[in-house]
């Protein structure tokens, strides 16, 4: 646990888990919602909340805290305004589902120096503050971004904040993550939504519809609002993995229609989840953050499934 306050803007399901979470671990917390229904709530259940943004803002700039960006894409570039005019100096973090967008919003408002990406690999199909738990990112993977310019100082405080909050940290280049994410997050989600589509036209499939296809499609009872901001924002990752499921799925129709075995894509379909089932997290332990190439270390490290469990030292605790 770390002392630094932080402030959460959005109070959905992820903004106000990571509101949960870091009040269970003892930090100072508080944020804003855009709607009064989520702020009711949110201070009902005896959260600091407030729909005042400017008000929240300058409460963040007078204790220097930790902001957390916890909003839809679309309304992300008017939040960067109010946080430019009202808490510039304030250390930035965001905990959405594409890095790359985020960076550049982020770069547009001058905003870049303070800010640290970082997306929490954790979720349900359920949205809104009700939908929150502080127990939603424990042991879940959280990626905190080394890209080019990110401040020692600021990296540790969002690394902080994901341990404080139960996960552990991936870390990653805001490219990288937006690749990696594109085939485990944005393409299940397409996926999700055409098995369910699918099967709506087929009047007797809902009556037999049984684990698989409950499963299949759970991410598909997402809001589409958010569904289509993620996916449509990582479009140029998106699109060539989407290229290659079409390709599979189009060879193996191909194999169908000529009454020839799909052993090719179900044996690699296969062996890969079992892959992921035995993939091993090894603990990034000895990088020091801010000393010489500690990014390029760290997102190597990260490339090869490493996993920060506990702060890593810094250059300054190092002395």
């Amino acid at each position: 646990m770390t002392n630094t306050p932080v402030c959460v803007l959005g109070l959905g399901l992820i903004g106000g888990s990571v509101m949960r979470a870091a009040a269970a671990a003892g930090r100072e917390v508080f944020g804003y919602n855009r709607s009064l229904d989520g702020v009711q709530a949110a201070t009902a259940d005896g959260f600091d909340a407030t729909e005042d943004l400017d008000a929240v803002l300058k409460r963040a700039a007078a204790d220097n805290a930790l902001i957390v960006l916890a909003v839809p894409v679309p309304a992300l570039g008017q939040m960067l305004g109010h946080i430019r005019d009202t808490a510039p100096d304030c250390p930035l973090t965001d905990v959405i589902s594409v890095k790359t967008a985020v960076l550049q919003e982020v770069q547009t408002y001058g905003l870049r120096e303070r800010f640290v990406g970082g997306h929490p690999m954790a979720g349900t199909a359920h949205s809104g503050w009700a939908a929150g738990d502080a127990r939603l990112f424990v042991d879940a993977p959280w990626v905190v971004c080394v890209d080019d310019h990110v401040d020692p100082q600021i990296w540790t405080l969002v690394m902080n904040l994901a341990l404080d909050c139960g996960a552990v940290v991936v870390p990653a280049r805001s490219d990288e993550h937006d690749a990696a994410a594109a085939t485990i997050s944005h393409l299940p989600h397409l996926l999700a939504e055409a098995l369910a589509a699918t099967a709506g036209e087929v009047p007797l499939a809902f009556a037999l519809a049984a684990g698989s296809f409950r499963d299949g499609t759970r991410v598909a009872a997402t809001a589409p609002d958010l569904v289509r901001a993620m996916c449509e924002a990582n479009a140029d990752e998106l699109l060539p993995v989407l290229d290659r499921v079409l390709e599979l799925l189009t060879d193996a129709r191909d194999a169908l229609a000529a009454r020839r075995p799909l052993t090719e894509l179900i044996d690699s379909g296969h062996a890969a989840r079992i892959r992921y089932d035995s993939f091993d997290r090894p603990g990034i332990v000895t990088i020091v953050v801010g000393e010489q190439q500690w990014r390029e270390e760290l997102a190597a490290a990260g490339r090869a499934g490493g996993v920060i469990r506990s702060a890593l030292p810094t250059l300054d605790s190092r002395g």
